[in-house]
C-alpha cells in the first residue's frame, strides 16, 4: 500500500499544470506496470470520484479510442476516466489509464480542444515515460516523505491545490537532474501528441485554443511560482512552439460535435452547482432556443435541484429537438419517474431499442417504474438484464432481492440482498442474508452461487482489514 501511495502521488502530478517528480526505488517493466494499474485505479477511486455517467464516460472513451486507433500496436489497453474535480488538469497513470478532471472538460469549447489534451496524455503512455521516470528516480535515490505524499493526495482530492504545489516545490528543491529529464519527456509528449492528433483528423488549432485556456487559468503570478515549477516546460513554452508551427497555416474554425456538447451539458447539469448550472443553460437558451444540449443540461440541473416537474418540461423540449437521441429519452424516463409519472416513464424507456447499450440508468428506471406500477414480474426481467450487463450495480441487487421476496422466491431474495450488502461493505448484514439464502435455496445451482459469494465476502473482509492495518501503520490518513 505504501508503495502504491508513493507511485500514485507521482502520477497524480504528472499533468498539464504541474509535473514534478517523486520517488520510486525500482524499474518498471510492461508486465509490472500492468500489475500496478489495477491497484492504482483502486487507489484513485478511493481518493476521487470517478464519473460513471454513460453520456460522459462513453463519450470520453470513444474520443480517446479514436486517437489510440492511429497509434502503432500498444502493450496496454487504454482506458479514459473523468474525475469530479474542479482543477483544470489531466494525468496519465500506469498501463494506459488516463484521467481528465471535470474542470478541464468544462472549460473546453470544442471536441478538438479536448482531443488535444487527451492526445498529449496518450503520448506520455505510448512513449513509456512512466517506466523511465521511475527508473530515473531510482538512480537519483530521491526519497519523499509519506506526509508529503499524503499532502499531494489531499490537495488533489479537494483541499488547497496551491498548498500542495508549494509543498512539492520546497521538497524537490535542487533536484535539477530530474527536472531536465522531465523536460525532455514533456517535449517528446508534445511532439507525439501533435502527430497523433493530426493522424486522427483533428486540427492543431484545437490544441492551441486548449493551451491558451489553460494558460489563462494558471493559479500563480510569475513571482509566486516556486523555482522548481518554473524550470518545468509550462504552457507558455508549449504555446510558443505550437504558434510557430501554425504561423503559415490557415486558421481553422472550432470543430462542431454534438456528442461533445451533450457530454459537456451532462457534466455541468449533474456535477456543477445547481443554481450556477441553471443560470448558465438559461443564458445559452436565450441566445439559441434550438440548442438541444442546453435544454438537456437544464433538465438535468433542475432534476438535481429537486424540481422534476420543471425538468420534465425542458427534457421534453430536448427530445422534440433530437427525437432519435437515446440518452435524451433515458433522461426523459428518469425525470418522469422522479415526477411520479410511472406509466409515462415505463412507456418511454420500454420503447428504446437495445436499452442496455446506453448504460445502466435506463434499465434501472424501467424496473423502478414497473415496481411502482405493481408489475414486479416485469421489473425482475429488467433487473436481471441490468445485473447481467452491470454486475456491480448495487441498487439493482437490492431491488432484485425485494422483488424476488415479493414473488416468494426467498432463497434468491436473500442471495441478491447478500450481494448488495457485501458490495456496500456491510459485511455482517451480508453474512446474515447469505446464511438465510442457503437455508431457503431451492436447488444446488443457487447453493453453489451462494458459496462463491461467501468466498468473495471473506476476501473483501480480509482486504478491508489489511487496508485498515496498513493505513494505521503508515499514519498516512
Amino acid at each position: 500500500m505504501l508503495r502504491t501511495i508513493k507511485i500514485i502521488a507521482w502520477f497524480l502530478v504528472i499533468c498539464l499544470m504541474v509535473r514534478p517528480p517523486l520517488v520510486y526505488a525500482g524499474q518498471m517493466t510492461v508486465s509490472e506496470e500492468k500489475e500496478l494499474a489495477e491497484e492504482f485505479l483502486e487507489t484513485v477511486r478511493r481518493n476521487f470520484t470517478i464519473i460513471e455517467d454513460p453520456v460522459i464516460h462513453n463519450y470520453v472513451n470513444e474520443l480517446g479510442q479514436s486517437i489510440v486507433s492511429v497509434l502503432p500496436p500498444q502493450p496496454f489497453e487504454y482506458k479514459f476516466y473523468v474525475i469530479d474535480q474542479d482543477g483544470v488538469n489531466a494525468f496519465a497513470g500506469p498501463a494506459g489509464n488516463i484521467f481528465i478532471f471535470s474542470g478541464l472538460f468544462e472549460v473546453m469549447d470544442s471536441e478538438g480542444e479536448l482531443a488535444g489534451i487527451i492526445a498529449h496524455e496518450i503520448a506520455h503512455v505510448s512513449a513509456r515515460h512512466i517506466a523511465e521516470l521511475l527508473e530515473k528516480s531510482k538512480k537519483s535515490q530521491i526519497v519523499s516523505a509519506t506526509g508529503m505524499i499524503a499532502g499531494i493526495l489531499l490537495g488533489l482530492g479537494g483541499a488547497s491545490a496551491v498548498g500542495s504545489a508549494l509543498a512539492i516545490g520546497s521538497a524537490a528543491a535542487g533536484q535539477s537532474m530530474i527536472l531536465a529529464y522531465t523536460r525532455e519527456n514533456e517535449m517528446e509528449a508534445d511532439f507525439l501528441g501533435r502527430r497523433y492528433l493530426e493522424d486522427a483528423g483533428y486540427s492543431l488549432y484545437g490544441l492551441q485554443r486548449a493551451l491558451e485556456k489553460i494558460r489563462a487559468r494558471e493559479w500563480y503570478g510569475e513571482k509566486e511560482i516556486p523555482t522548481y515549477l518554473k524550470t518545468h516546460p509550462a504552457t507558455r513554452e508549449r504555446l510558443a512552439n505550437l504558434n510557430n508551427m501554425l504561423a503559415d497555416r490557415p486558421a481553422a474554425e472550432p470543430e462542431e460535435n454534438f456528442a461533445f456538447r451533450r457530454a459537456q451539458a451532462a457534466l455541468t447539469g449533474l456535477y456543477e452547482d445547481t443554481d450556477k448550472a441553471v443560470k448558465k443553460f438559461k443564458q445559452k437558451i436565450s441566445r439559441q432556443d434550438t440548442d438541444a444540449a442546453a435544454f438537456y443540461g437544464l433538465a438535468l440541473a433542475l432534476a438535481q435541484g429537486g424540481r422534476p416537474e420543471a425538468a420534465l418540461e425542458k427534457i421534453k423540449k430536448a427530445v422534440s429537438l433530437k427525437p432519435s437521441d437515446p440518452y435524451f429519452k433515458i433522461a426523459l424516463g428518469r425525470i418522469s419517474f422522479m415526477a411520479g409519472k410511472y406509466e409515462e416513464a415505463e412507456k418511454t424507456l420500454a420503447k428504446i431499442d437495445n436499452l442496455k447499450d446506453y448504460g445502466a440508468e435506463g434499465l434501472f428506471y424501467l424496473a423502478r417504474s414497473r415496481i411502482s406500477s405493481g408489475d414486479c414480474k416485469g421489473a425482475v426481467s429488467a433487473l436481471e438484464i441490468l445485473h447481467e450487463n452491470f454486475p456491480d450495480h448495487k441498487e439493482a441487487l437490492y431491488f432484485l432481492g425485494q422483488c424476488k421476496g415479493e414473488q416468494g422466491r426467498l432463497g434468491e431474495a436473500h442471495y441478491y440482498l447478500g450481494m448488495h450488502y457485501s458490495k456496500n461493505g456491510e459485511f455482517e448484514t451480508a453474512r446474515f442474508h447469505f446464511k438465510r439464502a442457503m437455508e431457503k435455496a431451492a436447488d444446488i445451482k443457487l447453493e453453489e452461487k451462494i458459496n462463491k459469494e461467501m468466498e468473495k465476502l471473506r476476501d473483501r473482509e480480509k482486504e478491508n482489514k489489511r487496508r485498515q492495518q496498513e493505513e494505521e501503520n503508515s499514519g498516512t490518513y
